[in-house]
C-alpha cells in the first residue's frame, strides 16, 4: 500500500483505502452497534479533530551530520567495572545528551536535560548514579520518579544492565503491581527506588517508604508526569526528601510549569538541550475512511496482513475496546498483544517483551504506550480511534518514524 501521493486540501481530504472494503460480519461478530459507543462513554469531549491534520506526506530527511562527541565512554570519570560493562555492551561513542550530561552530574551538579525519547537519557543519568553508588553504597539513597509503569521497568532493567557485577540494588513501584511485594522489596532496603508518583505516594501515606536517605532525585519525563496530574504528588514526594540534594531533571520540552518545578527542586542546574524539533514530518500520515465499525474491523485485518505492515501499534481509547480489539484479532489468526490499564504490570511486561521480540507483530494499545516507551523499527502506527486531543495524535505517531526512519501512520474516520 502506498500512500497517496496527491496533494490534499483540507476540505478534500479523503483516502483511498476505507473504499475498497465492504462491510461484512467476518471480523467484527455480525453484528452491528446500535445506540452510543461503549467507548465513548466517559472520555473528554471537545471539538473533533478535522481529519486534514491526520493527512500529511512525508519530507525526505536531510542528512544529519552525525554528532561528534568530546567523550568516549572511556574518558568519563567512571570505575573500570562500569567501563568495562560499557565496552562489553558496545558503548564506545556516547550520544549528544550522554556526552554533555554525564560529566557535570559526576561533578555532583544538578542537570537539567532537554531531549527526546530514545536519545540515549536514561544512561545519562544512571551512569553517574552507579558512579556515586560504587563510592558511596548508601542504602535507599537514590530515587527515580518516571510516568509509566513500563518506563520505570525500562529505567530498572538499563540499571541492572550497567551495574552489572556491582552488587548494586534497585526495586519497582509502581501501580497495577502487588503492593505487598513492593513492600517487602522496600524493606530489603535497595540503593535505588524506581517509582511512578501514584504508588510512591501510597507507599509514604502507608508508612511503607521513607526517603530520609535520599540525596539523588530525578524526575524523567517530567513535562509527561505534569501532563499526567502529578504535579502535587511530585512536590510532596520532593518535601519528603532532604535537602542538600542532588537533582536531575529530563524532559522532552521546557513549559512553564516544568521550569517553575525546576526552580523550586533544583539548585543552579546546568542545562543540557539536545532537543529536535517535532518528528511528525517525516512520518508519512493519511486517513482511513469506513462506515461503521464492522467495516472499520475489516479493514484493519486486511491491512495487517500485508506484508509491509511488519511491526504495528494500534491505538484504542479505552482499555475495553483495546483488550477487545487484540482478542479478535488473535482469533483471526493475527497474533496480537494488548497493553493497557487494566493489565498487571506481569501481563504488561510480557506483553511488550513479545513484541518488543516480534512474537508478535501487533500490539493494541491505549494513550498509555503513547509516551515513554522505546520500541525499535516500529513500521505503523494505526488509530483505530482518533485521539481526542492533536497533542495525543503526535505522541502516538512518534512511537514510528524512529532512529532516522520514515514512519507511518493511519487514522481512522467517518466517510463524508
Amino acid at each position: 500500500m502506498q500512500p497517496n501521493q496527491k496533494t490534499r486540501s483540507a476540505r478534500g481530504a479523503r483516502s483511498s483505502y476505507g473504499s475498497k472494503y465492504p462491510s461484512s460480519s467476518r471480523f467484527s461478530g455480525g453484528q452491528r452497534p446500535s445506540g452510543p459507543s461503549r467507548q465513548s462513554k466517559g472520555r473528554r469531549q471537545g471539538p473533533a479533530i478535522h481529519s486534514s491534520r491526520f493527512i500529511n506526506k512525508a519530507i525526505e530527511r536531510a542528512p544529519e551530520a552525525p554528532y561528534e562527541p568530546t567523550h568516549r565512554f572511556e574518558d568519563f570519570a567512571l570505575n573500570q567495572k562500569t567501563k568495562q560493562t560499557l565496552a562489553y555492551i558496545g558503548y564506545t561513542q556516547p550520544s549528544a545528551i550522554q556526552d554533555q550530561a554525564i560529566a557535570p552530574a559526576l561533578e555532583g551538579k544538578d542537570v537539567i536535560g532537554l531531549a527526546n525519547t530514545g536519545t540515549g537519557k536514561t544512561a545519562a543519568f544512571l551512569l553517574p548514579i552507579i558512579e556515586k553508588l560504587s563510592k558511596s553504597p548508601v542504602r535507599n539513597s537514590v530515587l527515580i520518579l518516571s510516568p509509566t509503569r513500563e518506563l520505570s521497568q525500562q529505567i530498572n532493567d538499563e540499571f541492572i544492565r550497567f551495574a552489572a557485577g556491582q552488587k548494586l540494588y534497585s526495586t519497582i513501584c509502581v501501580g497495577g503491581a502487588n503492593i505487598g511485594r513492593q513492600i517487602r522489596d522496600l524493606q530489603r532496603n535497595p540503593h535505588v527506588i524506581i517509582a511512578t508518583p501514584g504508588r510512591l505516594k501510597d507507599l509514604l501515606d502507608r508508612r511503607a517508604v521513607t526517603l530520609s536517605a535520599v540525596n539523588t532525585f530525578v524526575l524523567d519525563e517530567a513535562d509527561r508526569m505534569l501532563d499526567m496530574g502529578f504535579v502535587r504528588d511530585i512536590r510532596y514526594v520532593a518535601s519528603m526528601i532532604p535537602t542538600p540534594r542532588q537533582t536531575h531533571c529530563f524532559s522532552a520540552t521546557m513549559t512553564p510549569e516544568i521550569q517553575t518545578i525546576m526552580n523550586d527542586l533544583m539548585n543552579d542546574p546546568v542545562i543540557v538541550s539536545v532537543k529536535r524539533g517535532e518528528t511528525s514530518s517525516h512520518i508519512d500520515q493519511d486517513v482511513i475512511e469506513a462506515r461503521d465499525k464492522m467495516h472499520k474491523s475489516d479493514i484493519l485485518h486486511d491491512l495487517l496482513r500485508k506484508d509491509e505492515f511488519e511491526k504495528v501499534i494500534v491505538f484504542c481509547d479505552t482499555k475495553f475496546g483495546a483488550q477487545r480489539l487484540s482478542d479478535k484479532l488473535s482469533q483471526n489468526d493475527i497474533p496480537a498483544v494488548a497493553i493497557h490499564g487494566n493489565k498487571s504490570q506481569s501481563q504488561r511486561e510480557r506483553a511488550l517483551k513479545a513484541f518488543k521480540t516480534d512474537a508478535v507483530k501487533v500490539m493494541v494499545a491505549t494513550d498509555v504506550a503513547a509516551r515513554g516507551l522505546d520500541i525499535p523499527d516500529v513500521s505503523h502506527v494505526i488509530n483505530f480511534d482518533p485521539p481526542k486531543q492533536y497533542e495525543d495524535y503526535i505522541h502516538r505517531i512518534g512511537r514510528t518514524g524512529r532512529a532516522g526512519k520514515t514512519g507511518k501512520a493511519l487514522t481512522f474516520v467517518g466517510m463524508r
